[in-house]
Parts: C-alpha cells; structure tokens; sequence
C-alpha cells in the first residue's frame, strides 16, 4: 500500500478553482501561494462553478434546504429529485432512474440487485472497487477477464452458460482512458443469457451520442447503466437507470437506497441545471474528443506511447513508482497539477501520469505540458 504524503493531503485541501481559466489557486501549510493548472479533476466540462448551476443550488437551498434530512422512502424525497430522474429517464431512454448519494453507493445496489451466491460474475479485470466490493457483498463467484478481451470473455461465458451469469464492465475506464465495445459485449451477453451491468461514471456527458455515454441505444441484457454527477456534470450524487421492474425491485428490498439519508437538494438541482446544458450543446462532448484526440497525438510526436482511448483520460504509463512522483513534481514545478497514480491503483510497474483534458482549459495548457514532459 502506498499513502498519500500528508503535505500532498494539506495541498490538495486548499484549492480554490478558478473556474474562468481553469486554474486552482491556493496555499500550503507554510502559506506558499500556488497557482496550478487542473490537468488531474473529472470536471470535464468546467460545469463545477458554472453560474448556472451555482444559481440552481442556492435556489434549491432557498426553497428545499441544504440536506434532505432523511431517506427518500420517509422525508428525504424532494421534488428536484423527480425532476432529475424524469429528465434522466428521457435523456437516456431508461423507463426508471433513482438517485444516489455517491457513485460507489450506487454500484452497491446494482450489483446487490442483480447477482446472490448462485450467479457467476464475470468482470473486466479492471473495474472499478466499488465494483469488486458489491460482487463480494454479493457472494457471487468472480470470475475476471483481461482487459476489453472481448475473447476471453466469451470463453469465460462460454464456461457459465445454463448458470446464472452477470458481466460487469465500464464505458470509460478511469485509470486507462480506455472503453470497450459495449454493443459486441451485449450480444454476447444476449449469445450466452447473461445480464449486463455498465458503469457510466466516466463517459456520461462526454461519450456516446450527445454525450448520452456509450450504453444508449441498447437494451436487451443490459439491465442496468450507473452514473455519477461528480464527473461532467459539475455536481455531487449518482443514479442507476434501468426498467421498471428492476427500478421496483431496488425501491422494496435496497438497503443501500432505503437507509440513506436522500441526495442533497441543491445537489440535485445542480445536476439538473448541467443535464441541461448539456442538452443544450450536443457537440461538447464531440468538441472535447477532438481535444483530446490533439493532445494524444502531440504526446506521441515526443516519443511517449500513445495514450490509448477516446475520451478526456490520457494515461501516460511512467513505470516505476519513483519515476513517476518525479515527473510529478517536474509537472507541478511548471505549473501543472497532474497526479502520479501508483499501486495498488494500478499494477505494480505500472505508474502513471493521469492527464484530463478539460474543456476550459486555458490556450496555451497543451504547450506547457510538453514542454515540462520533454521527449522520451
């Protein structure tokens, strides 16, 4: 295991986010004036401190309060709250959402929902662990295939056919900027009878057509698509859509859904204001592929592999845990605040600079970062 520095831990608390040019302003303990370029947060759209979702949680504290103040099945419901699951429902072509206090949280009750001690899990080698921990709260047997080997998957469902079997995979991959083809994996789920769960954290508002993500459109064994606000979405919260049925079956028997204090109104409220900007422009998410696609190919030009995916994650494998804190600090000397990832985040060997492209971004953002990277 390898912690955080403490003095990374104070740093990190300290941030202000200039949301005008995407630059975080802070101090460290020993009141050194820092002014960094965010290269490293999940606020791909720089929807966090736009002042339309800021208006949008300040009304909702006005009118509905800051907390929800109980669960949702006793005084925790708010009208935001179904006005943010009808307009997921609508957006994503789901029959039923219900909302989560977290991500991690919410891939609990799916999981929860859909495997016990009889089903065989079938997952991507690298999920998420909020993942791993729902299919052992499960009891469910895992079994695990390399990394979007969509042939190893079929071998493995292959072996489980006649059983009760639940594939689980992600859209975007957070630590590899890497997606699968969810469509192949669907019908082979559909082949074999095996039920499909995604998570969308990464991909929603970014992926997919008009950012939908890249489980729109399918159905079939795809029984539940989980989401998150944290992310492009400038918000705090997450969600599970899915049919009615499955929807009904989470609302009687979730305990991670019925024993929790309700998402926070203004936090719904924020979430609802940057579902409909996001509506309202249809081709940021193209927009910021293209971005992304740009600085994956200046990266290669020096010589370091290409970042392999689509997306806003560019992962740029360093190697060893050493080389990679300090390439850190070469970044961060240089302005930039880019976040090595070690083990046990990633297999020993493995380390690596995580790299978000960001839609405000400021011009010349790019050109730093190659210039303090240097060539290979």
């Amino acid at each position: 295991m390898h912690n955080i520095p403490l003095d990374r831990i104070r740093r990190i608390r300290v941030w202000e986010h200039n949301h005008e040019n995407g630059i975080l302003n802070g101090t460290t303990e020993d009141k050194r004036k820092l002014s960094l370029i965010d290269l490293a947060s999940n606020d791909y759209l720089g929807l966090s401190r736009n002042p339309r979702l800021i208006k949008s949680a300040n009304v909702s504290m006005s009118s509905q309060g800051v907390g929800s103040g109980g669960s949702h099945l006793i005084t925790g419901s708010r009208p935001i709250h179904q006005e943010l699951e009808n307009a997921l429902c609508q957006w994503l072509g789901r029959e039923h959402v219900l909302l989560f206090p977290s991500g991690f949280q919410a891939n609990l009750a799916a999981i929860l929902s859909l495997a016990d001690r009889k089903t065989i899990v079938i997952a991507d080698k690298l999920i998420h662990h909020s993942l791993l921990v729902g299919i052992k709260a499960s009891g469910a047997k895992l079994k695990r295939y390399a990394h979007n080997d969509l042939n190893e998957l079929e071998k493995l469902l292959t072996l489980s056919k006649n059983q009760s079997s639940l594939v689980i995979t992600e859209s975007l991959f957070s630590m590899e900027g890497t997606s699968p083809n969810i469509q192949k994996i669907s019908n082979l789920c559909s082949k074999f009878g095996a039920d499909l769960l995604v998570d969308e954290a990464h991909a929603l508002g970014v992926l997919g057509s008009e950012g939908r993500g890249l489980c729109y459109g399918i159905s079939g064994p795809l029984k539940i698509v989980s989401g998150t606000f944290g992310k492009a979405f400038g918000s705090g919260g997450a969600f599970l859509a899915s049919n009615s049925s499955i929807g009904n079956h989470l609302i009687q028997t979730s305990g991670a859904y019925r024993y929790t204090t309700a998402l926070a109104p203004p936090l719904a409220a924020a979430a609802l204001e940057a579902l409909e900007l996001i509506k309202s422009n249809p081709s940021w998410g193209n927009e910021l592929q293209k971005k992304a696609l740009k600085w994956r190919q200046r990266i290669a030009s020096k010589g370091w592999t290409y970042p392999p995916g689509d997306g806003p994650i560019l992962s740029v494998v360093i190697g060893t845990d050493k080389q990679c804190l300090a390439y850190q600090k070469q970044l961060e000397e240089s302005g930039l605040l880019v976040v090595a990832i070690r083990p046990p985040t990633v297999p020993e060997g493995t380390s690596r600079l995580r790299i978000i492209v960001r839609k405000n971004l400021p011009e010349n953002s790019l050109e730093k970062l190659i210039a303090s990277l240097g060539s290979k």
